[in-house]
């Protein structure tokens, strides 16, 4: 059964579970036929825009799990806590750079780089339906110095001065969160909004000082926005059905080159930033490679095909780093020895950038500039996380379709533009963001906020509507949320001072057995003070589209067609 057709726009009332009771039961699930219709069309009006364009990505037939997400928690590995589907752009992890995406490989038909990604559904037929344990709570933030070009010597101390700051104010923000058991939203949302302006302030400073003597850095807002992250458990899983989920493919670990380099002569600095994109591009296409060659070869195939050209590449590049700097300082001699990588997540893997006392550098380095929590680390032949365990669900049919505004032409969206639906933290954040998405197929006339149970022969459905309305400038924000924003529920008009954009949907289609269903026994990955709720169901994109390619999307739409 393939996936129906939905009405143009959704308009989402209640549903789920929203509050701080974080317990999977079988409250969080409903029979579809017991959910009232919600689904509100807007017949379109005289300049509507009503065609859809179609990308056919796949069903992730690769294997690419991540618990990385690049969207909401750029720069923290192992962000979201929980795997995400990945389709489109092979190369993406929570560190890869616009550069290194516009250059990767796909598994979009008509060559999309772009990247869309969701948490996966899994099937355990040993939930037991118990309550989590939250544990306690502390703020992760992306290192900005894993962001930051070279920084030329007449900048280091301000910058350096800077990155202490950002250090600072994470240490005040787990202060604040400290002393209080269980989940408070209150709390986490006044913390983040106080940590948020602060590093806004400082990442503005250092940008603008690194642009009097040199290239301004663009994406720093990329780095405002923290999280609040709990070291608890999920509640009632097992993992007994692990054994049988598709197998994930790894990512390279390297050591991080920018918090070892020494204060860089301005007329070195052009050169050297050229050379730190190839090293991000190179790690890009280490990444995927391991995507598109999984099972491949013998057990020394990824040593010799993968990890072996890459130390190669990374030391040429290296040493042209260290000749660059050379011609006009001191030629550092620390920077060929990180060529080598690893296997993310290999025991006693000592990769990862920082040296003994974890400030990189003794000499000239300006420090680090926010640290992530210490989050669980995937294991295990799925590279599964604890808690979120169970038969990954492989979806029978994913559609992506970019569709128009039922008040206006569409304006093609910006290269690089990120944007999400839904959200990850209802529980921990409060649910004002969050977006009933569940469904079955012949039922689209219906959103719930709740796990479907469906008829016979209908197949579980979850939509996800992404904004579209766009500021006309910004490809980010501070909480990657602003730039954009929904149309009118009533009219479809966009707000004020924003244009209407291609409105991305996914539709995604599951084959699940009916007793599972009816056990409650399928369950959404999640961070583990959301405990599966599924009221927690988001969808993530990076537009990569060429902007060619993003023209044709619109034209096609601006003028009624239905296109691929």
């Amino acid at each position: 059964m393939s996936i129906g057709a939905v009405a143009t726009v959704t308009f989402v009332s209640g549903g789920g579970r929203n509050t701080a009771a974080a317990e999977v039961g079988l409250d969080d699930f409903v029979r579809i036929q017991n959910v009232a219709p919600n689904v509100v069309a807007i017949a379109p009006g005289r300049n509507a825009s009503t065609g859809v364009f179609t990308v056919d990505c796949g069903v992730n037939a690769n294997g690419k799990f991540s618990s990385d997400n690049p969207v909401a928690q750029p720069g923290i590995s192992h962000g979201a806590e929980h795997l995400h589907d990945f389709v489109g752009n092979l190369a993406i992890t929570a560190d890869t750079s616009d550069e290194a995406l516009a250059a990767s490989d796909t598994t979009c038909r008509n060559g999309d780089r772009s990247s869309y990604f969701w948490p996966v559904v899994r099937i355990d037929r040993s939930v037991r339906h118990q309550a989590a344990d939250p544990g306690p709570a502390t703020v992760a933030c992306p290192r900005a110095i894993d962001r930051l070009p070279s920084v030329p010597s007449p900048a280091v101390v301000e910058v350096r001065r800077g990155l202490i700051a950002l250090d600072e104010q994470i240490a005040e923000a787990n202060r604040r969160l400290a002393g209080s058991e269980g989940i408070d939203v209150r709390r986490n949302n006044a913390v983040l909004d106080w940590l948020r302006v602060r590093r806004a302030e400082t990442l503005k400073r250092i940008a603008t000082e690194l642009g009097r003597h040199g290239a301004r850095p663009t994406g720093m807002v990329s780095m405002v926005d923290c999280a609040v992250y709990y070291g608890g458990t999920h509640g009632g899983h097992s993992g007994s059905a692990a054994t049988v989920s598709p197998l994930a493919t790894p990512t390279v670990d390297c050591p991080g080159v920018r918090d070892r380099l020494p204060a860089v002569p301005p007329q070195a600095a052009a050169e050297v930033d050229r050379n730190l994109q190839l090293l991000d591009q190179q790690i890009a296409e280490a990444n995927a490679r391991l995507v598109t060659t999984a099972g491949q070869g013998g057990p020394n195939f990824i040593d010799n095909a993968i990890l072996g050209p890459l130390r190669d590449k990374r030391f040429a590049t290296l040493d042209r780093i260290e000749i660059a700097i050379g011609r006009n300082a001191a030629r550092p001699t620390n920077l060929t020895p990180l060529a080598g990588c690893t296997l993310a997540g290999n025991p006693g893997n000592d990769a990862g950038g920082n040296d003994d006392n974890g400030n990189g550098n003794a000499g000239d380095n300006p420090g680090q500039g926010g640290e992530a929590a210490e989050l669980p680390v995937p294991s295990g032949p799925n590279l599964e996380l604890p808690g979120n365990t169970g038969e990954i669900v492989r979806p029978a049919e994913v559609r992506i379709e970019y569709r128009g505004n039922p008040a206006s032409k569409v304006t093609p969206m910006p290269r690089f533009l990120r944007a999400l639906t839904g959200d990850s933290k209802p529980i921990s954040r409060g649910p004002a963001n969050a977006r009933n998405s569940w469904t079955c197929s012949g039922f689209e006339d219906r959103l719930a906020g709740k796990y479907p149970i469906c008829p016979d022969g209908s197949q579980v459905l979850r939509v996800h509507d992404f904004p579209g309305c766009w500021d006309g400038e910004n490809i980010d924000s501070e909480n990657h949320r602003s730039h954009l924003s929904f149309a009118d529920a009533t009219t479809g008009a966009c707000p004020s001072g924003f244009v209407a954009i291609p409105q991305l949907r996914i539709t995604i289609a599951y084959d699940i057995p009916r007793d599972v269903q009816l056990k409650g026994q399928y369950l959404l990955d999640s961070f583990p003070e959301e405990d599966h709720n599924p009221f927690s169901d988001h969808n993530d994109f990076i537009n990569v589209n060429s902007e060619k390619q993003m023209r044709k999307i619109a034209k096609c739409i601006n003028t009624g067609r239905s296109c691929r």
